[in-house]
């Protein structure tokens, strides 16, 4: 075979087999259901899986045997959000949940029969102790969050600013999904003793880009 020859052929193959590994790479990036294993699109819903609280990506098939279920292993998690501008929690209210920073989301939990509240960190999701009367008060004073729905939806919480003097503080009844996304964001992006730029960069573009998704409550005063 003609040097020439053998030339072309080496460097058709060489694209061909790089063409092949970039298809195959592409493939094991799509993200599938787990639990009947079909190919899912990027705007995918989630389930809840109530004992150890963790999420999973679901086909509309799938997640549509989990939707309103009350009984059952799995939950399918909400897709609404909602902006709760009119929130009233105090400082003082805020540090009776005792919960060391400034950022949280609280849930009802349906096998516990309780509110739980965890924090993100470095290390991902923690768990805080939360005070049963400081929740009571702070629900006698917010009749939105009796409307919670328990184990797929929370109240996300960031104070980071207000605490800081740069801005109010932000309260959104969230997808537990999304709440979720937020401590792997931060865990994601997390630098050093302070979480350095980067991270405090990507929690302001979560914040906004849920706001800008959330219906917005007023607590009975028209939007």
């Amino acid at each position: 075979m003609p040097e020439e020859s053998t030339l072309g052929f080496e460097q058709a193959f060489s694209a061909l087999r790089q063409f092949t590994r970039s298809r195959s790479a592409a493939s094991r990036a799509i993200e599938h259901c787990e639990l009947c294993s079909a190919g899912l699109h990027h705007d995918h819903p989630h389930l809840v899986e109530l004992a150890n609280r963790q999420i999973l990506c679901a086909c509309d098939a799938c997640a549509l045997l989990f939707d309103g279920l009350e009984k059952s292993k799995y939950k399918r998690v909400s897709r609404s959000s909602q902006y709760l501008p009119n929130f009233e929690m105090t400082d003082g209210q805020w540090e009776a949940l005792m919960i060391p920073i400034n950022m949280a989301f609280l849930f009802r939990s349906s096998l516990e029969n309780r509110i739980i509240a965890l924090y993100p960190s470095p290390a991902g999701a923690v768990e805080s102790l939360l005070p049963l009367d400081a929740w009571d008060e702070i629900a006698a004073n917010n009749p939105v969050l009796h409307q919670l729905k328990p184990d797929i939806e929370a109240l996300l919480v960031n104070r980071v600013g207000h605490a800081h003097g740069l801005r109010e503080a932000e309260y959104y009844i969230a997808p537990i999904d999304e709440c979720y996304k937020l401590v792997g964001l931060i865990r994601a992006n997390w630098k050093g003793l302070s979480g350095g730029a980067e991270v405090w960069t990507e929690v302001g573009r979560f914040f906004a880009e849920l706001r800008t998704k959330s219906e917005v409550d007023r607590g009975g005063v028209n939007a």
